[in-house]
């Protein structure tokens, strides 16, 4: 690939006064920050961008062009650079590992808030409790959704489908009293049945069936695998509610 400081790229995107493609302002500082001049051309209208879609038979715009041949729209030009792209239903544990890792950083936070130091058992209970606060926030988002694939997989959900509509705002109503360390009594029952029938259900789904699933647990439009993260999501449930338990003695 030319490297030198002639390197040059047409970019054809839609920058209209009630639209601008944000696809294409991303394609001109991709291209800028591989140093490419970019000769920007606007689709300022809808008949503009029509015509320049039949011209070049193509169905989306940004389109860049290098060297006078088409690379092809943000995807394309992404590829191009090497850079990776998703696909279209592609599995991916980024969601999961984006929640832990925020809802790890507030818990340890909130302890070093309270009590000047951010390492305390009160951190590991926020993490759990946050953990299934936000859990049960991407479930709310759509619950007829969750509630679909859900029932896929829970075995309590499959003999009585209302559980699947309940199961977010239990999980969520048991994640703020343990944050506020309040009524015990009611949540750790609550936390321990709802993640015991869980980690049997995605045990028996999983391990026993081999079926390959997609993962409930972050709500109803994730494409995380169903398996360790959700048995994980479980067994925090399980070992928070045993240990409310047994601090209530």
């Amino acid at each position: 690939m030319d490297t030198t400081a002639s390197k040059r790229a047409t970019l054809y995107r839609m920058v209209m006064p009630g639209h601008i493609c944000p696809y294409g302002v991303k394609a001109k500082w991709l291209l800028e920050r591989h140093g490419y001049q970019v000769d920007d051309r606007w689709l300022a209208t809808r008949a503009e961008t029509d015509a320049f879609k039949a011209q070049h038979d193509v169905k989306t715009t940004p389109q860049t062009f290098i060297d006078g041949e088409r690379v092809g729209g943000y995807d394309d030009l992404r590829r191009f650079f090497g850079k990776p792209v998703a696909e279209p239903g592609a599995t991916s544990y980024r969601p999961v590992i984006a929640l832990f890792a925020m809802t790890a950083l507030m818990a340890l936070a909130a302890s070093f808030a309270v009590a000047g130091t951010p390492f305390t058992i009160h951190a590991g209970e926020w993490f759990i409790a946050f953990s299934m606060c936000v859990l049960a926030l991407l479930k709310l988002q759509d619950v007829e959704k969750f509630s679909s694939m859900f029932v896929n997989y829970d075995l309590l959900a499959r003999r009585w489908v209302p559980y699947s509509y309940l199961y977010p705002y239990l999980e969520g109503l048991a994640g703020v009293l343990m944050v506020a360390g309040a009524l015990t009594w009611l949540a750790a029952p609550v936390a321990l049945v709802i993640g015991g029938i869980g980690a049997v259900s995605v045990f028996k789904a999983v391990y026993v069936e081999r079926r390959a699933l997609k993962c409930a647990c972050v709500g109803g439009s994730s494409n995380v695998p169903l398996g360790f993260v959700s048995l994980t999501e479980n067994v925090m449930m399980i070992a928070m509610a045993l240990w409310m338990l047994a601090r209530m003695h």
